[in-house]
């Protein structure tokens, strides 16, 4: 497993336990961003859109808990893997952290080698439920997410990267609603900030180019592919 391509927020308040982790992370390959308590979990979560959140659950101005009972409402979040690291072992508080959003639960006093084998099991198991690119067929209209391409009528049209994605995006999941948040998470990632300007202009050079009605505007929040 290329460890590089994962990046891993690390969230507790005790700094000598940060810089352990992180030491022992980074020797891993991964990629490590750290915050000191569930506030500033939320706001880098949100910044930087990691694989996977190792979460303290005793901390000062907001715990664990709360902050992944947050996390877990961010969409562009729903799908990154969580793993609570606490000093209490007792059952009813693995239960709680199970239900506030955790994939994982690791107990303090940490041994690094138990931590990297708990991490990359969850990666491993992340990664096999991704789904492999399928080409799209609605109505007239072909998308093929490997190519590049779309086909509508016989015809090839050739849209740019961030446009392309737009679409497949939409069209994978016909009739459903995405947020603007959504699409630029999706799309953009963490690679750079637009406004909703940015993605509004792209959707109307979608439309132009294939010549589609089937992109709507749901005022105030999104858009939607309707069939």
């Amino acid at each position: 497993m290329d460890q590089s391509k994962y990046k891993i927020l690390l969230v507790d308040d005790e700094e000598d336990i940060v810089e352990f982790l992180s030491y022992n992370l980074e020797k891993e390959g991964f990629n490590v961003v750290t915050a000191v308590n569930g506030q500033e979990a939320i706001q880098k979560a949100k910044k930087e859109l990691p694989d996977l959140i190792i979460m303290d659950v005793m901390m000062p101005k907001m715990d664990g808990m709360t902050a992944v009972q947050e996390i877990r409402k961010i969409k562009a979040l729903e799908e990154t893997i969580i793993v609570f690291l606490t000093a209490r072992s007792e059952d009813y508080s693995q239960i709680a952290g199970f239900e506030a959003g955790a994939d994982d639960y690791v107990s303090k006093p940490i041994k690094p080698k138990v931590l990297m084998s708990r991490i990359n099991a969850l990666l491993r198991r992340s990664s096999k439920k991704e789904k492999t690119p399928t080409v799209i067929e609605l109505n007239n209209l072909i998308i093929d997410p490997e190519r590049f391409i779309v086909i509508k009528e016989g015809e090839k049209i050739i849209l740019p990267n961030k446009e392309f994605k737009i679409l497949a995006l939409l069209a994978a999941s016909p009739n459903k609603v995405f947020s603007r948040e959504d699409i630029f998470a999706k799309v953009w990632g963490n690679d750079v900030i637009v406004g909703d300007r940015t993605i509004d202009v792209h959707v109307r050079k979608i439309r132009e180019k294939i010549g589609i009605d089937n992109i709507r505007t749901i005022k105030g929040v999104g858009y939607t592919f309707s069939i």
